[in-house]
C-alpha cells in the first residue's frame, strides 16, 4: 500500500513530536520529514516532495503567519500539495481567508482537537486528493449565528452546514439530485434569508458564509475549470500567468512513454470488471510513481502512459528525474503484479521509452476541450524508444543518456533505424537486478 508522506513543521518542539508521535499510529501516513521555521519548511518540502505539508500557522522568525505563507510559497513550487494548518485560533476568518486563495487542498483544524487522530487522518487524506476540510468546531462557530436568526426548515439547514463545511457546489448538487444552478440559487436565497432582519451583531457571522460561498465558487470557477483535461500542474501555472494560453514555448525536455506488454491477449482472457480493477491499480501506481520524481502526466490511452518531465515548468535535472521515475515505475508495477499473482491475475509487463530534445509545448483545443500538447520529433523518438523495449524494460536515446549522468547502468543496443528518420538512433537499455 501506498503511503501518504508528509512533512510536518512546528516550532513547539513537544507538539512536534507529539503530532509525530500520533501519525506514526496511521499505517497509511509516513512522516518524511521535521520543520520549525518557515525556511526550514519550505526547504524539506522542496527537497522530499511530500504529498502533504502539515503546519502551524505561527512560526519564527516574526510568529505571524509563517506557515500559511510557507504553505503558498511550497504550492507555488509543487503545484497540488495538500496543506493542513494547525491552528491555536477559532476565529471562522483564519479557515475563510485559507479556503479563500481559490485552490482546493487545504484543511484548518484546531490544534487542541489534533488529538483527535480520527480528524487529523481525515483532514490528510481529504488534502492529499485535492479536497478541502474545515474543523467541525469551525463549522459550529460559522453556523451558531446564523441560526439565531430563525428557526431554519430542515433543508435550509442541510444546505447550510455544507457551505460551512466548504462543500462544492457541484458535491452539494451531485447528492441532492439537483443542477448546480439551483443549488447556486438556494444557497443565495438561504443568505438573503438569513441577512433579512439580521441585526448588527450578527451581520459578521452572515458575511463569513458569504465569503466561504465565494470561496468556493472561486475555486471551482479556478480550479475545476482549468484542470478540465488539463495534465498536473498545468492548472496552477495558468493561474498565476494567463497569458499562457495564447503562447507556445519551447522547452527542453525529457518525454517518457510507457505500454503494457501483451495487453490485447490479457484482455481478451480476463472479466472487463477484474480488467478495469487492474488497470485503475496500474495507473494509480504510474501516476505516483512519475508525480513523486517531479513528472506531468500528460495523458492516459488504454494501457499507455505518456509523461514529460521539464514542462510545464522547466527543471534542470529532467533526463535524471525521468530516469528515475522509469525505475520507479517497474518497482511499483512489480509490487502490484506479486499482489495479483496470489488472485491469478495476468500480470503487466511494462515497455518504457525515454527521449530528451526540444519540444514546442503550447494549449490546443476550443473553449469546450482544452489539451496542454507537445509537438516535436522528441516526443515521437520517445515513442520509437519503447518499441524497442522488448519484451520490457527501458530504453533510452543516447540524448537521455547522457543528460542523465554517467550513475546509470546502460547497455549499448547499437544504432537502430528509426521510423521516419534518416539517420539512425543510439539506443540503450538499461539494466536493472
Amino acid at each position: 500500500m501506498d503511503r501518504i508522506t508528509l512533512v510536518l513543521a512546528d516550532d513547539n518542539l513537544i507538539v512536534r513530536e507529539g503530532v509525530r508521535a500520533l501519525l506514526a499510529r496511521d499505517p497509511a501516513l509516513e512522516v518524511v520529514g521535521l520543520a520549525a521555521d518557515y525556511d526550514e519548511l519550505v526547504s524539506a518540502a522542496v527537497r522530499l516532495r511530500p504529498q502533504v505539508i502539515v503546519t502551524d500557522i505561527r512560526m519564527p522568525p516574526t510568529f505571524q503567519d509563517e506557515g500559511i505563507e510557507a504553505a503558498r510559497e511550497v504550492r507555488r513550487r509543487l503545484p497540488g500539495t495538500g496543506t493542513v494548518v494547525l491552528s491555536q485560533y477559532d476565529d471562522p476568518e483564519y479557515a475563510v481567508r485559507l479556503l479563500g486563495d481559490g485552490a482546493a487542498g487545504y484543511a484548518y483544524l484546531l490544534k487542541d482537537r489534533v488529538s483527535d487522530a480520527g480528524l487529523l487522518g481525515r483532514a490528510i487524506r481529504a488534502v492529499a486528493t485535492g479536497g478541502s476540510l474545515i474543523d467541525p468546531m469551525i463549522v459550529r462557530e460559522l453556523m451558531d449565528p446564523a441560526r439565531d436568526e430563525g428557526e431554519l426548515s430542515e433543508a435550509k439547514e442541510s444546505l447550510l452546514r455544507q457551505v460551512a463545511e466548504g462543500r462544492p457546489v457541484k458535491a452539494i448538487a451531485l447528492a441532492s439530485g439537483d443542477t448546480p444552478e439551483a443549488v447556486n440559487a438556494a444557497i443565495e436565497q438561504l443568505f438573503l434569508d438569513l441577512a433579512e432582519g439580521a441585526s448588527r451583531g450578527r451581520q459578521s457571522a452572515l458575511r463569513r458564509l458569504r465569503m466561504l460561498h465565494t470561496a468556493i465558487l472561486r475555486r471551482e470557477e479556478q480550479g475545476e475549470t482549468l484542470s478540465r483535461l488539463l495534465p498536473s500542474g498545468l492548472a496552477d501555472k495558468l493561474l498565476r500567468d494567463r497569458a499562457a494560453v495564447e503562447r507556445t514555448e519551447r522547452l527542453n525536455v525529457t518525454v517518457l512513454m510507457s505500454d503494457v506488454r501483451g495487453y490485447s491477449g490479457i484482455a481478451e482472457n480476463t472479466d472487463p470488471a477484474v480488467l478495469a480493477g487492474q488497470l485503475n491499480a496500474h495507473r494509480r501506481a504510474m501516476n505516483a510513481a512519475i508525480l513523486n520524481a517531479g513528472g506531468t502526466v500528460m495523458q492516459y490511452v488504454g494501457d499507455a502512459v505518456m509523461a514529460v518531465f521539464g514542462a510545464p515548468d522547466p527543471s534542470p535535472d529532467h533526463a535524471g528525474s525521468a530516469i528515475r521515475a522509469a525505475c520507479n515505475m517497474h518497482v511499483r508495477q512489480a509490487a502490484l503484479d506479486a499482489e495479483w499473482a496470489a488472485q491469478e491475475l495476468a500480470p503487466f509487463w511494462l515497455g518504457i521509452g525515454l527521449s530528451t530534445g526540444e519540444v514546442a509545448a503550447a494549449l490546443l483545443g476550443s473553449d469546450e476541450r482544452v489539451e496542454y500538447t507537445l509537438v516535436g520529433d522528441t516526443v515521437n523518438l520517445a515513442q520509437r524508444m519503447q518499441d524497442l523495449a522488448r519484451p520490457a524494460g527501458t530504453v533510452a536515446a543516447e540524448a537521455t543518456v547522457r543528460a542523465g549522468g554517467g550513475a546509470w547502468p546502460w547497455k549499448s543496443l547499437g544504432a537502430r533505424p528509426i521510423k521516419g528518420r534518416s539517420t539512425p538512433v543510439n539506443a540503450y537499455h538499461l539494466v536493472v537486478n
